[in-house]
């Protein structure tokens, strides 16, 4: 076998295997991951599975009921008819008459129908879907509140990143002036101990990158723990871009639920309203017994039978209903003021964050020029040292003085984007 064909089966070994690809992950399927991997989450399920069984259980009221009943009952004194027969001008008639028996035996199968409810069913069941969504969108206000977890970690890590990629740029810098110091100090333009100042500030940022990694480590994994995805060091997260303005509508989870409990107690009023409508029922009973039914005197044991309808109709239950409608008035009036306050209070975060994000925009500018000028002054240092004008010492000064502007710079980039996805959340807009 010749040379090229060890290099053709070398390219096609290499290709078999898949190179590992880079994560890009966005704030926003944080923030998705982490509500599906908070244990509150579970709760939807619950609540909708409580919801399904107390429906089920409402539109029971329309199945007939049957209760099984048995008695005994003995009494001391009955009707004796024989005295009153036997006055009548007919002879023999009271020997005819039996007298009514003492016990009285009876076991009975009673069933009950539902006709008409006055719509109590059909609104008690409103009232359980209205009670499940409020509880639904409590649930949704207990995930939205892990978001600020999730900010903390995930601006923390790109914090991270950015500082370990100007750390790269810095220490390549570095190196760079460590191997052009070599011909200077050969020529004797630099004295060989200028070099350790360099050497110095080149460990200096070798120790900064392995502090780096070491934090960015422990904090992917808590990110990992929160959103129960694998974050590993080939994740690359994405710096929301997020547009804010300044009057901005409130539509948090916690503002909804208020609007969702009014709701609910409005279907509560109206379920109050239908339980003082007529019900009509139909009714049978079916039994067994001396004397049957109630045909006293018969004393024997035989089957009977009873079949009816009847409506009732509670006319008057001294103003009950009416307090409790009062009641349910007073508190809607409770959850008004409850989300007036709400919102006055996010009103105020509003300004304070939009204060703060423009605060960040004009450092962004001055910072902006103020990098500019520190590269040009730390190119001119870099010139004079190699040189001989100034010292190492001096150098670094510049250099550290350029590294720190560019970091900062950086630093309220990633503020700035915080501060932007921190409104966002106070209003309650979904991010992009």
């Amino acid at each position: 076998m010749n040379r090229p064909f060890y290099l053709a089966l070398g390219i096609l070994l290499m290709a078999g295997f898949p190179t590992t690809a880079q994560q890009i992950v966005t704030l926003r399927e944080c923030y998705e991951f982490a509500a599906k991997t908070s244990p509150i989450n579970s709760e939807k399920s619950v609540y909708d599975q409580i919801r399904q069984m107390k429906e089920s259980n409402h539109s029971k009221g329309w199945l007939p009921t049957i209760d099984a009943n048995g008695s005994f009952i003995y009494n001391s004194s009955v009707i004796d008819l024989t005295e009153a027969m036997g006055s009548l001008p007919l002879p023999g008639i009271s020997d005819m008459i039996r007298p009514m028996p003492h016990e009285q035996y009876k076991m009975t199968l009673e069933i009950n129908q539902l006709i008409y409810d006055g719509g109590t069913i059909r609104m008690a069941k409103s009232l359980e879907m209205a009670e499940f969504h409020a509880q639904e969108k409590q649930t949704e206000s207990d995930l939205y509140k892990i978001r600020s977890q999730v900010n903390t970690y995930y601006f923390n890590l790109l914090l991270l990143g950015k500082q370990e990629e100007l750390l790269n740029t810095f220490l390549e810098t570095i190196l760079a002036r460590l191997a052009s110091m070599e011909a200077a100090i050969r020529n004797g333009v630099i004295i060989p101990a200028e070099r350790d100042v360099i050497l110095a500030e080149k460990l200096g940022l070798e120790q900064q990158l392995f502090e780096n990694g070491l934090q960015k480590e422990s904090l992917l994994k808590v990110l990992s723990n929160i959103t129960g995805f694998t974050f590993d060091k080939n994740t690359r997260l994405v710096i929301p871009l997020a547009e804010v303005r300044q009057e901005q509508t409130l539509s948090r989870p916690e503002l909804q639920i208020f609007d969702l409990r009014k709701y609910q107690l409005d279907v509560s009023m109206k379920l109050l309203d239908s339980k003082r409508r007529p019900k009509v029922f139909g009714f049978a009973t079916l039994g067994y017994g001396n004397p049957p039914g109630n045909n006293f005197f018969k004393d024997e044991f035989a089957p009977f039978a009873i079949v009816g309808a009847g409506v009732r109709w509670n006319v008057f239950d001294w103003s009950k209903t009416s307090n409790e409608i009062q009641i349910i008035h007073y508190q809607k009036d409770l959850a008004d003021t409850r989300k007036a306050d709400l919102s006055a209070q996010l009103n105020r975060l509003l300004e304070t964050k939009m204060a703060e994000i423009k605060n960040l925009e004009a450092r962004l500018e001055t910072g902006s020029e103020l990098v500019a000028i520190r590269k040009r002054i730390s190119a001119t240092a870099g010139s004079k040292f190699e040189n001989g004008v100034i010292t190492a010492t001096e150098f670094i000064h510049e250099f550290n003085a350029e590294k720190q502007a560019v970091i900062n710079l950086e630093i309220h980039r990633i503020q700035l984007a915080l501060s932007k996805v921190e409104y966002l959340n106070i209003s309650g807009i979904e991010i992009n």
